[in-house]
């Protein structure tokens, strides 16, 4: 079966890469270019001016090129994850995905590079050569113990940051959650006993860092494949030679009893539970080899439950994930052009992880985690890396160490406003989604899909099966999906109903006669209820409604209308709701948008545009996100004509009913996404200082077709439509939904079906 699953992966990883524009980024504009005069200052003449300047002072390609936000992404493939020297070309994957998580995490733009040499000071002298361009250098996936004198000398002849992130990345993360590890033991660096198991790169810069953050260099023992680094060793090279010590001890084993931290960068289940049980009260324990650690997690807290572990996997507590880390040191030295990467940044960026994890936790980060309320604690020693504050956190405090160190060329004087530049830097849309999948598989529900010959509904439950974000049940022909599954190669093994095959026919008037007797006053006969049971939109919604599965999708072949009518009739409205109403939330540069209605209600009276923005109030806070909506027109707080009466009619009942929603109008969408006219023009509205984020429309009409002009002019990513008022969780796609769309509106029904149990 693994073997499959890995057929899979890679099938899945080769097509991730192959389809659509190749590559993982790309370079786009950033100045006008429309007209030739744009032309003509961006290129020949134009262009010869900030050359000059540059020229006079080469300090000012910070301030007239990308040099001051741009990092060049640097290998020789000679040791790329757990591949090894698979070369330069091969390496180019890798390095494209670095540059997009610098990208979707701090906003910063990367060029990777790749240079086929070999030869350290001919790698040296090319990397400096190409320098000029870049603001800072991340060196990776280069061999020890090339990498130390690599990274050695170019910190030492460039003026730009140099980090080799595969040694400091690991070090600072692990550094911070030792700090918190040894306080929740009770226990003081510089007393506690460490074993270093591994001595590559990463294992030799947490060892320095630890040292700096106090640690006796004499109570650390270092542990190669070959056993203890100690005094008899006759075959260490110059990078391990300053870790020898004075002992008769030899193994592994040896070494970790009565040691009080272990620490692995090495190769999976070196460590047994038997040595585990060596170990001094509180054992802190980081196995951090990927993706098996040197002892299974479940194995070292069943062994010792007073363990403090972490391990660089996210389906456990604690990951030691690099991610935590170099967007945002990167991010402070851009900003205040720093000259290098020193000492007191790194340290800087441990006390900020270690301290952001005592702080209190978010309400939407914790809502994307399986702990109800992250605090403090053994389970939660790092931060996670879907928490927004790293940005201001980790970047400012390496900024301010950079200052006070003296490698700042352009020093922040006013903190306030870089906190805010920060903040607007924020991938918020791909984070958004991320954590909202991250919510679904903590609890995953049974989600019916209909349409499941259609091959886009196919990968969409293949994902969601895989990802642990539901368990799907398809309504489809067994023979023709069996014959997509294997054209396409699929590899799906979960149920799969035909309504109309016989073999379903005690189950199709099992859930007819359930039906029949919800309608029978209204006309319906058990006959007929038979009959439409064998439409998949009637038994995907009865099976929800019967409780068979917890949340029911369809609509990617048929309008919205022909498949909301079977839902309706089947599990109807929830109690109290007289009308339900669709809503979409687009993910755009701005952030989260939600629109509504954009599906159902042609022209919503007052009284019904003041239920569907207390529904969609309802549903954004659930997603984890503080509603601030506008109910829209085309005039601001006048009231002219009878549509902008209608809508601010809308607006006084819920400023009565709910004084404390933050909503307002009648207002134009351009006012409500800018705070700056808002503040100008009405300064009595509830928006001042809110950037609406929830849009009500007055009719269907300027709903759907905003939310579709939009989608076309940003390409922005959809999520939904999500129905709003159902008694039960199901949802209608779009016709012709992507892949990935049906896998965001299926995250969303998991969410409400979770929602609903609680």
């Amino acid at each position: 079966m693994k073997v499959e699953s890995d057929d899979k992966l890679r099938i899945d990883a080769l097509r991730y890469h192959e389809v659509g524009r190749k590559g993982k980024i790309e370079v786009i504009p950033t100045k006008p270019h429309d007209t030739q005069r744009d032309l003509a200052l961006a290129y020949s003449p134009g262009v010869a001016e900030p050359c000059l300047e540059i020229q006079k002072d080469e300090d000012a390609a910070y301030k007239y090129t990308a040099k001051g936000n741009l990092v060049a992404v640097i290998t020789n493939g000679t040791a790329v994850l757990g591949l090894g020297d698979i070369g330069a070309k091969a390496a180019k994957p890798v390095m494209e995905g670095k540059g997009l998580l610098f990208k979707i995490f701090a906003d910063i733009d990367v060029f990777d590079i790749e240079i086929d040499e070999k030869d350290p000071e001919k790698f040296i002298q090319a990397v400096k050569a190409i320098a000029p361009t870049f603001g800072g250098i991340n060196l990776e996936d280069i061999k020890a113990p090339d990498a130390f004198e690599i990274e050695r000398r170019l910190k030492e002849e460039l003026d730009i940051p140099v980090m080799h992130d595969d040694q400091h990345g690991t070090a600072i993360i692990s550094a911070a959650a030792l700090i918190n590890a040894l306080e929740l033991a009770d226990k003081k660096i510089n007393e506690v006993c460490f074993v270093v198991n591994g001595a590559g790169a990463a294992a030799i810069a947490c060892t320095k860092l630890y040292i700096a953050l106090g640690a006796d260099p004499k109570r650390i023992l270092m542990c190669d494949s070959k056993g203890v680094i100690n005094h008899k060793r006759t075959d260490l090279n110059d990078e391990k030679k300053p870790f020898v010590r004075e002992t008769d001890l030899e193994t592994l084993g040896d070494a970790v009893k009565g040691c009080d931290v272990f620490i692995g960068l090495s190769k999976a289940d070196v460590l047994s539970a038997d040595m585990l049980k060596s170990m001094n009260d509180n054992p802190i324990v980081f196995a951090m080899a990927n993706p098996v650690p040197e002892i299974a997690y479940d194995l070292a807290v069943e062994t010792r439950p007073d363990v403090i572990m972490a391990t660089g996997r996210s389906d456990y507590p604690n990951q030691v994930n690099n991610v935590l880390g170099f967007p945002f040191i990167f991010r402070g030295a851009l900003d205040v052009q720093a000259t290098k990467i020193n000492e007191a940044m790194k340290l800087a960026a441990v006390k900020a992880l270690a301290d952001l994890a005592k702080e209190p936790v978010p309400e939407i980060v914790n809502r994307a985690y399986k702990i109800g309320n992250l605090s403090f604690g053994r389970e939660y020693i790092i931060p996670k890396p879907f928490d927004d504050r790293l940005i201001t956190t980790v970047s400012m405090a390496v900024a301010k160490a950079a200052m006070d160190s003296g490698v700042a060329r352009k020093p922040i004087n006013n903190w306030t406003v870089y906190e805010e530049e920060l903040l607007n830097r924020m991938s918020n849309d791909l984070k958004l989604l991320r954590m909202l999948q991250n919510r679904a598989k903590q609890d995953p529900k049974t989600i019916v899909l209909s349409n499941a010959e259609e091959y886009n509904v196919l990968k969409a439950a293949q994902i969601i099966k895989d990802e642990g974000i539901g368990h799907p049940i398809l309504l489809g022909n067994k023979e023709a999906v069996n014959e997509i599954l294997k054209e396409y190669d699929i590899q799906l093994d979960i149920p799969i109903i035909d309504p109309k095959a016989k073999e379903n026919e005690e189950q199709v008037n099992r859930l007819a006669e359930m039906l029949w007797k919800k309608r029978q006053r209204k006309g319906l006969t058990l006959y007929n209820a038979k009959r439409i049971l064998t439409n998949r939109d009637y038994f995907g919604s009865m099976m929800v409604e019967a409780g068979e599965a917890d949340a029911f999708l369809t609509g990617s072949t048929r309008n919205y209308a022909a498949s909301l009518k079977p839902a309706l009739e089947t599990i109807g409205a929830e109690k109290g709701v007289q009308k339900v109403a669709g809503l979409m939330l687009l993910l755009t540069k701005k952030g989260p948008m939600f629109f509504a209605d954009t599906t159902i209600n042609p022209n919503p009276t007052a009284e019904e545009m003041a239920r569907i923005a207390k529904m969609t109030d309802y549903v954004v806070r659930g997603i984890g996100i503080r509603p601030r909506i506008a109910m829209l027109s085309f005039e601001n707080f006048s009231a002219r004509t009878e549509v902008s009466k209608k809508v601010s009619k809308a607006v006084s009942i819920l400023h009565k009913a709910y004084p404390d929603m933050v909503v307002d109008g009648e207002i134009q969408p351009d006012f409500a996404m800018n705070e700056e006219l808002i503040s100008k023009n009405f300064p009595f509205s509830k928006l001042v200082g809110k950037r609406a984020n929830v849009f009500i429309f007055p009719d269907l009409a300027s709903g759907n077709l905003s939310y579709k002009i939009l989608r076309g002019i940003e390409d922005a990513r959809v999520v939904g439509p999500i129905l709003m008022g159902m008694n039960k969780p199901v949802h209608i796609l779009q016709m012709r939904s992507t892949i990935s769309e049906i896998v965001n509106l299926a995250t969303i029904a998991v969410l409400d079906a979770q929602m609903r149990t609680k």
